[in-house]
């Protein structure tokens, strides 16, 4: 009996040993072929079945190409940092109804009701859990005014949660740091905000926005590319109704501006807005100063200013822009 056993056990090893090397246990050959389709493991060389029954865990599906792979595959909700536990808890809707929509009796109600009550609990537990779950509150609030963009919203998120991990939060008002991580996301992803536009949205006076978003480039040493006046046209446009002509020679215009040099300790602001107005006029779209200015978000002296210098730089006949 002892024999049996052993001679088994040694069967056993020979066929599946601890290493990744599968050998027959007849022929001893190597090479072993795995037949997903029937869950079995068979020699290459006599073609016995080495082992049967296995579980597959793969897919259920089948794909012939690598897009249908990837269309098909099947995965839970990507992690989203805007919401302050990465969507990863379930939430208990409102709505006191079952899933065929029909009312819920008080009994079950009332139960439903506790259940929410502790699963909102067990979702905000800690501190920094009730920090995050309001700025992200905050967060949401503030992009969608603004009409932030989702990737933007993300990274802002990202740079929050940072800025807790570092104890930046602490002592500091949660308005102020939310929306300084936006603007400050906004000015990396090169689609660059005015930070009076930001300031007023959020209730924030602008000189302790200002500090908070120093205060975030200091301490998680953030790379905040070289503000270009060009990021700043399209919006502008869209916001004066100006036709996709303007904004291209408004573009040219701030390209011929910067091979001169002209664009060097310049506002930003104030080129695009002096460059739009140009090409305004250029192209018979005329508005005025004022206009310009409100939008841009800088004084009519700024915008006046920036004007005559390109006009100047460039060569551009003011009589004819005059006239």
């Amino acid at each position: 009996m002892d024999q049996a056993r052993a001679a088994t056990q040694k069967k056993e090893s020979t066929a599946e040993p601890s290493s990744k090397v599968i050998c027959c246990s007849e022929c001893g050959s190597t090479s072993v072929v795995e037949d997903l389709t029937r869950g079995e493991r068979v020699c290459g060389g006599c073609g016995l079945v080495l082992s049967d029954h296995r579980i597959d865990t793969g897919a259920e599906w089948r794909a012939f190409s690598a897009e249908e792979s990837d269309n098909r595959s099947r995965v839970g909700a990507p992690l989203r940092y805007t919401i302050h536990d990465k969507g990863l808890s379930t939430v208990i809707d409102w709505r006191d109804r079952d899933i065929s929509g029909r009312k819920l009796t008080p009994t079950r109600r009332s139960e439903i009701y506790r259940l929410r009550r502790w699963q909102i609990r067990s979702r905000v537990h800690s501190s920094m859990d009730r920090n995050l779950a309001q700025a992200m509150s905050e967060l949401e609030r503030l992009a969608s005014q603004l009409g932030i963009p989702e990737p933007i919203r993300e990274h802002a998120a990202l740079l929050y949660r940072k800025s807790i991990l570092k104890k930046l939060v602490r002592g500091r008002s949660i308005e102020a740091m939310v929306a300084a991580t936006l603007y400050a996301a906004c000015r990396v992803r090169q689609k660059p905000r005015p930070l009076d536009e930001v300031a007023d949205a959020s209730r924030v006076d602008r000189k302790k926005l200002g500090q908070c978003y120093r205060l975030l480039l200091r301490s998680l040493n953030i790379k905040i590319p070289l503000s270009n006046p060009i990021d700043y046209i399209s919006r502008f446009a869209s916001q004066l109704s100006l036709s996709s002509p303007v904004q291209l020679r408004t573009v040219e215009i701030l390209k011929q501006s910067r091979d001169m040099g002209l664009t060097i300790g310049r506002d930003p602001l104030g080129l695009a807005a002096a460059a739009i107005y140009v090409a305004s006029i250029m192209l018979d779209e005329r508005r005025t100063q004022r206009e310009i200015a409100e939008v841009a978000r800088v004084t009519e002296v700024t915008v006046r200013n920036r004007y005559k210098e390109i006009v100047r730089k460039l060569g551009i006949d003011s009589m004819s822009l005059s006239g």
